[in-house]
């Protein structure tokens, strides 16, 4: 994993870091070493337990936490804050809880990801669905908040569901894809699925993704 191997490295060198939405931890754990203060947020209580219950040997403090501003954090309190995958990411918030020289580094889901999947069921998606995770906008609003964006990359990867059973187990999962998804709700369209990849193969999607990492100045002006 490329975001874990670079977060691991800035971990590495922090004293003081915040994971935001940490999820279960399952992220954050994959770091060999962790600063010496450590604090995650998560609002879900199922993963909030998790992520207690995963953290508490390595002496993590696991906060609870809506992932609506404010952050329950003082200004300036950690010089690295890291997130994977967050619902939405609050620039100002993020600067305001940096140190000068501080740093943010951050996976996010890109613009139109696995669209092709959620298309076939629900037709096409208005442009700001399908661009509304873009990360020129991740850009503009790190730099809204005075922060420097130091490195941006975007990567589209192929995504292959090679049975209907792979397609009814992802919309399960990742239920924002396709809201209320059910076999029964979408029985007609799911019928159609096994014919198409017999006469062309695999459903192809793309899974787009993006990483960011800014810099609050030593300076703030």
């Amino acid at each position: 994993m490329g975001y874990a191997r670079l977060m691991g490295e800035r971990l590495a060198r922090a004293r003081v870091a915040l994971d935001i939405q940490t999820g279960g931890g399952e992220v954050l754990a994959t770091a060999p070493r962790l600063p010496p203060v450590t604090v995650a947020t998560e609002g879900w209580p199922p993963n909030l337990a998790r992520a207690a219950a995963l953290f508490g040997p390595r002496g993590v403090t696991v906060v609870a936490d809506r992932d609506e501003p404010p952050l329950p954090f003082a200004d300036g309190a950690f010089d690295l804050v890291v997130s994977r995958h967050p619902v939405r990411a609050w620039w100002e918030e993020i600067a305001r809880v940096l140190r000068p020289g501080g740093t943010h580094l951050s996976q996010e889901v890109g613009p139109a990801s696995v669209f092709e999947l959620v298309e076939y069921f629900l037709g096409p998606r208005p442009d700001e669905d399908r661009n509304g995770r873009h990360p020129d906008h991740a850009r503009a609003a790190a730099e809204a908040a005075g922060l420097e964006v130091v490195d941006l990359r975007m990567e589209r990867l192929r995504t292959e569901f090679r049975d209907i059973g792979a397609v009814v187990y992802f919309l399960r999962k990742v239920i924002w894809m396709v809201p209320g998804f059910t076999v029964a709700e979408y029985r007609d369209t799911l019928r159609s699925l096994p014919d198409r990849m017999a006469a062309d193969g695999p459903f192809l999607a793309h899974t787009t993704r993006f990483l960011i990492e800014a810099r609050k100045p030593d300076v703030v002006s």
